[in-house]
């Protein structure tokens, strides 16, 4: 299937435009192997290692093919943990994003009340944990007879954590005419057994070999960034290392166009590479790059795969990669040939987590590295500068000149003049108008304010589970927080707040609909 996009799969348009949004070209390859054989209705069982965009692969068929039936569960996904619970179904929100169906996670820690509430009102698809579902099942509130689709998340990892018994009891609950979906990284002799119990007899086994999960040869490094300084913190790091052939990543096709007009506008030397370039832009591309009449090429995963060029010195991630597997196809594009290369990784406070999973599962070490002050800019063109001038020294080009430096000497001090010419040089040189010396980088908070209090019996620890609950927010990304009597201000990271509102606002806390906006300006 190498090479299928996913217009070629057979998935509805909804779920077609949702995946366009998310900014994916090409699916991974069990997206491309399991899709197909879910659409034709097969039991199927896939296997692949974590980070491979499982989600998605599950997900885009179950919608494409849903009828949704009034009041009656479509979908059931068991998953071993609440976190992973929580983000199968902000994943499966993005996949529904342009259909009406209705999604709930349900798992422990959480009251279950608002859980029973939130399914007699109607819920097209459930996404949960053994227990939790078992629990809801017990007390009639979850009705399995009629649904379509059951899909068992890192079934192997729900077997170490001792599920296997309430796995089979939520299975005998289910409607025996559903179509059955099993994906795990291991196949351990038990998941097999639960497979050939309660998967159909002509069930598909997707097995996706394991990528080489390093490149001993690449340098692996992150920089932690703002979002809103992205841009500039990326030209401090282009500038201080001066890469001689870069290719730059970024998750989109707009990403790319919107990155390399920005870059042609502060004068690198750069083009672009997308799959909506016609094969001859395309080559005619990666012919100046090979040629290394452009110094930095900008493309998404899917344009830059199969480049395979021996003299790209640095890989550099301006978006987090859809997956671990993305990750390790780019940074393979440099270190060839038995040369170093050097990855690095541009970093938000919230994506943070994603790059340490990337770093557990190719065991690897992704070192940090701070963002360049205009100091290090400086002492890097410094030196360059003064290299190109004595190589200069070195032979006689620059002879004819020396009439004219002669005159100059008349007026000024020839160190007065070699300073001047090397500030013009200078400032040729570095790209960005940089308006201070060091990107402050410690935490930038957003004001929110919330309309229940004191009075509510609102607490900390309460509002810290409201956040995480409805927009999988940890407390190490809430700052301050100060209870009032009829009202709550809260400083959360810039990064999580508009979640916090979109996904918060509206919702039950303490008994009362709760409004959340940004604050005014403390005086």
């Amino acid at each position: 299937m190498e090479g299928n996009k996913f217009h070629q799969l057979g998935l509805s348009k909804e779920v077609l435009k949702a995946i366009d949004d998310m900014g994916f070209e090409e699916p991974s390859s069990i997206q491309a192997e399991v899709i197909p054989v879910l659409l034709e209705g097969y039991d199927a069982i896939g296997q692949a290692q974590t980070g491979t965009g499982k989600t998605l692969a599950f997900g885009a068929p179950i919608l494409s093919k849903m009828e949704r039936k009034q009041g009656k569960i479509n979908s059931i996904i068991l998953t071993p943990t609440r976190e992973l619970a929580i983000q199968v179904n902000d994943e499966l929100n993005r996949i529904a994003k342009y259909t009406r169906v209705k999604l709930l996670p349900v798992y422990g820690g959480q009251p279950i009340e608002r859980q029973i509430a939130a399914i007699k009102r109607g819920i097209d698809i459930i996404v949960g944990t053994p227990g939790r579902v078992l629990d809801l099942i017990r007390r009639n509130i979850m009705d399995l007879s009629e649904i379509k689709f059951l899909v068992l998340d890192e079934a192997d990892e729900m077997l170490n954590m001792g599920f296997i018994d309430d796995i089979e009891e939520i299975i005998k609950n289910c409607s025996s005419d559903r179509q059955t979906m099993l994906f795990s990284a291991t196949m351990p002799s038990e998941i097999r057994k639960l497979a050939q119990r309660y998967m159909r007899k002509d069930a598909k086994h997707v097995t996706i070999a394991k990528s080489t999960l390093t490149v001993s040869t690449v340098k692996q490094y992150y920089y932690e960034i703002k979002q809103k300084d992205r841009f500039e913190s990326f030209c401090r790091i282009l500038d201080a290392d001066e890469p001689t052939a870069a290719i730059i990543f970024c998750k989109t096709k707009k990403g790319v166009d919107e990155l390399v007009e920005a870059m042609q506008a502060r004068g690198y030397n750069v083009e672009g590479m997308h799959g909506d370039m016609s094969q001859n832009q395309r080559l005619n591309t990666l012919r100046k790059f090979k040629e290394g009449s452009i110094e930095f090429l900008v493309a998404t995963d899917v344009a830059a795969r199969g480049i395979d060029v021996e003299n790209v010195s640095h890989v550099i991630n301006y978006d987090m990669p859809q997956d671990i597997e993305s990750y390790v196809h780019r940074i393979g594009r440099t270190g060839r040939a038995n040369r170093e290369g050097v990855a690095y990784t541009l970093v938000t406070a919230r994506e943070y987590r994603t790059l340490k999973h990337i770093e557990a599962v190719t065991k690897g070490k992704i070192k940090r590295r701070e963002i360049p002050s205009v100091d290090d800019i400086f002492l890097t063109k410094y030196k360059n500068i003064l290299s190109r001038v004595k190589t200069t020294l070195e032979k006689d080009n620059y002879k004819r000149f020396v009439p004219l430096a002669a005159e100059l000497d008349e007026e000024f001090n020839l160190v007065d003049v070699a300073a001047a010419l090397m500030d013009i040089i200078y400032s040729k040189e570095v790209s960005y108008d940089y308006d201070s010396n060091i990107i402050d980088n410690s935490p930038s908070y957003v004001r929110l304010f919330i309309s229940v209090g004191r009075m509510d019996r609102i607490d900390p620890k309460t509002l810290l589970k409201f956040f995480n609950n409805n927009a999988d927010v940890n407390k190490e990304e809430v700052g301050d927080i100060d209870i009032l009597d009829k009202f709550t201000f809260a400083d959360v990271l810039e990064e999580v707040a508009d979640d916090i509102i979109k996904k918060c606002s509206g919702k039950r806390l303490c008994g009362r609909k709760v409004r959340i906006e940004v604050s005014k300006p403390r005086i």
